[in-house]
């Protein structure tokens, strides 16, 4: 999912990269907040064989838009990419074998110490997102009598936060230091899910709070992510090394998605799960301060071409 995002703005934009990537990530919460409720809601009055097709239709519908409006580059409609003022000539397609391009480009980025903090961060960002409260806060909410329907709402309204977290990650990411950025969405993070176990036995206001910074927190580490990461690579290679930490994501995320199911069959609760992600999730935080030590990352200029 992440590298989609990467390709677009390296190809498209000179400025305002992580703007750009904050409201391309907060479109995947926006479709979190639309289809979560009405998918569960479909399963328990019409089963889920009912919701997959529901779903597969809606993606059979909404496929043909992007392959036939979108464009590979801004060349292909005669523009430059947007604060490109003709300083640099289009990106050359790398030539060879993908495959071995690909590698070739992990093996360049695996001398750097700098890449691996960036991807340790993202792997344990994987690991509290998509695999842990993704995949079984609805179970975790229905161990405290909460119904399925109930959990998935909880979710989608993490969803509107996460929408409005993830567009103001990318505005920030534009303007401040992209290290500290991710020290405080990770560190957040890791104490909204230390507080979750404790927040199902509160009264009313217990969830709602889990909800709203869990949510600000939840994808706005993307943006910041890709900046920093630019800095290390390069905007030539961005892309494929966006795939690759999105490969150390989503690696992350079926780990935790397993380690937690078998936690709570071992202790009965969510609770072990929920404290050992909040550790790591500090942990994260502390990790990617040391991006950049001694000077090896450059976060790129900011070139203002118009006020928003």
């Amino acid at each position: 999912m992440g590298f989609w995002r990467a390709y677009i703005v390296g190809r498209w934009f000179r400025a305002r990269e992580g703007f750009v990537v904050g409201l391309l990530t907060a479109a995947n919460a926006a479709g979190q907040l639309v289809f979560l409720p009405t998918m569960a809601s479909l399963v328990a009055h019409s089963g889920w064989r009912m919701m997959s097709l529901v779903l597969g239709g809606a993606v059979i519908v909404f496929l043909p838009l992007p392959a036939l409006l979108m464009r590979n580059r801004p060349e292909d409609v005669g523009l430059r990419p947007y604060g490109d003022h003709g300083a640099t000539g289009p990106d050359a397609a790398p030539e060879g074998n993908p495959v071995a391009v690909a590698f070739r480009a992990l093996a360049i980025g695996a001398r750097s110490r700098d890449f691996w903090l960036i991807a340790g961060g993202y792997f344990v960002c994987g690991a509290t997102t998509n695999g842990l409260i993704g995949t079984h806060l609805i179970a975790a909410c229905v161990d405290h009598g909460l119904s399925q329907v109930a959990g998935a709402g909880l979710l989608a309204v993490t969803g509107i936060f996460a929408l409005l977290g993830g567009t103001l990650a990318g505005w920030l990411s534009d303007r401040w230091d992209n290290r500290l950025l991710l020290f405080a969405y990770y560190g957040l993070r890791g104490l909204s899910l230390l507080y979750l176990p404790f927040a199902f036995d509160m009264s009313v206001y217990g969830l709602p709070v889990f909800s709203i910074v869990y949510g600000l927190d939840w994808i706005a580490s993307a943006p910041p992510t890709v900046r920093l990461l630019i800095g290390v690579v390069g905007t030539e290679r961005i892309g494929i090394m966006v795939a690759w930490i999105t490969v150390i994501h989503q690696v992350g995320s079926a780990s935790a998605a397993y380690l937690a199911g078998v936690l709570r069959i071992a202790f009965g609760t969510y609770l072990e799960a929920f404290i050992l992600s909040g550790i790591l999730l500090i942990a994260a935080a502390l990790m990617v301060l040391f991006v950049g030590a001694g000077g090896r990352v450059h976060q790129r200029e900011i070139v203002a071409t118009s006020p928003l």
